[in-house]
């Protein structure tokens, strides 16, 4: 059977096309009341229009079910909180937050501007941080709360071209590791969803024969996983043409080589040992580095 949001309330950003459509259409065909967010502009940000929004809220009212649309950027704090307020005064509560909106200004680091990397790290990673502060006390108050990262493989592990969207995309990682923390004593899980899909952004990457077969909607279900009543928290969920992983951020055995004037030495002749990654762990808190180290210099005694 298909998972349950019925009585839910979720904001979907970036949900004009593509991805967060087939979130927001999803969600909606399960249940939920939907907030479609999406400024309307161009693949580099550029542009604006409620347009986008509002034809895919049309097309959850034809089928039946609630949706609002909202056309804010998600880089303007004030616009995402009045976003948010909008949902709460229209259903009452916000459930589940959908951290979709993103664009493209891609250059070899050589080339690119810095006030290129900048906006895209201002509409990836701070367009999330309103988001999510702005729905964060609303879900601290319900002591319920389902909060989806939209990630990449090109911040897991890099893409040629793309910095400012590997760095933005890479700290999203790390702001769900602190979240999903802060967030378990008030019922508040947070996940990361890194996609593999043919959208607006990406269709120009992928070889003929792949399109069809990675298609957004083969995304929706592990969305539907991280935003569900039984989601995990602190997860990193991959997905793309049906098939799914998961991705970790491992931290290795490691060796103690001590300190002193040649420790630099005695860390380069053992670096092999340093990186060999039998026995690696996934740490449950960042404090687990420091744990690690104390363990082994305690063990060199």
């Amino acid at each position: 059977m298909a998972l349950d949001f019925s009585g839910r309330v979720a904001i979907v950003t970036g949900a004009g096309g593509g991805l967060g459509r087939e979130h927001a259409l999803a969600l909606a065909a399960r249940g939920a009341k939907v907030l479609v967010n999406d400024l309307g502009g161009a693949v580099d940000g550029s542009g604006g229009s409620a347009g986008a929004a509002q034809k895919v809220v049309d097309e959850i009212r034809a089928a039946g079910g609630e949706a609002l649309a909202n056309a804010a950027s998600v880089t303007d704090f004030e616009a995402v909180q009045a976003m948010v307020q909008q949902a709460v005064d229209a259903w009452g509560r916000v459930d589940v937050v959908v951290n979709n909106a993103g664009i493209l200004r891609d250059k070899t680091f050589a080339k690119m501007d810095v006030a290129d990397f900048r906006l895209v790290l201002d509409v990836h990673l701070m367009g999330a941080v309103h988001v999510t502060k702005a729905a964060w006390p609303h879900m601290m108050a319900a002591k319920y709360g389902r909060v989806v990262m939209t990630t990449s493989s090109s911040g897991l592990y890099g893409n040629f071209g793309q910095s400012n969207y590997g760095a933005a995309k890479m700290a999203l990682v790390g702001l769900m590791q602190t979240l999903a923390l802060e967030g378990e004593k008030h019922g508040i899980r947070v996940n990361c969803l890194a996609p593999t899909a043919t959208t607006r952004m990406t269709e120009h990457l992928f070889p003929a024969d792949m399109l069809a077969a990675f298609a957004p909607a083969s995304v929706v279900p592990a969305m539907l996983v991280l935003a569900s009543q039984d989601a995990p928290t602190r997860t990193v969920l991959c997905a793309g043409g049906g098939s799914f992983e998961a991705a970790h951020v491992t931290l290795t055995r490691g060796v103690f080589v001590g300190t002193g004037p040649d420790a630099d030495s005695r860390l380069a002749a053992q670096l092999a040992q340093v990186l060999e990654r039998a026995g690696e762990q996934v740490p449950g808190s960042g404090a687990a580095q420091g744990a690690n180290e104390w363990q082994l210099a305690q063990g060199a005694r």
